[in-house]
């Protein structure tokens, strides 16, 4: 009875390890980015002028955060940069205002291959 249990457990991590393993996200399927698109931090504040460039393992860009009310913030933002699925794959990022009085992270991730940019869906 005992071997059955542990026979059991194997199977079933071996059954997520090989789900796990298929589950890879496609980041080509991820939707390209628009200028304006929405801040991961909502409140309808949109994002322009993102146009993130590589260069010595990061992806950099400044970029604009605009309220609602039309009020601007100017920003910069750095990513790592790693290659991935053929491409570069922006992730980790750190902003901050441009007169560095506030900074953060940010959940966003980019995508770039083939000079096409692609925002992550969440």
């Amino acid at each position: 009875m005992r071997d059955a249990a542990f026979f059991s457990f194997i199977a079933v991590c071996a059954a997520l390890a090989f789900h796990g393993a298929g589950a890879q996200e496609r980041f080509e399927d991820w939707p390209p980015l628009t200028d304006p698109f929405p801040s991961t931090g909502g409140g309808g504040i949109m994002i322009h002028d993102y146009d993130p460039i590589v260069a010595d393992g990061k992806c950099t860009t400044k970029f604009r955060a605009v309220e609602p009310n039309g009020t601007t913030y100017h920003n910069l933002i750095e990513f790592e940069a790693v290659e991935r699925q053929g491409g570069v794959l922006c992730s980790k990022g750190r902003w901050r205002s441009a007169d560095g009085s506030a900074s953060g992270t940010t959940p966003f991730r980019v995508f770039i291959k083939g000079g096409v940019r692609r925002g992550s869906p969440e």
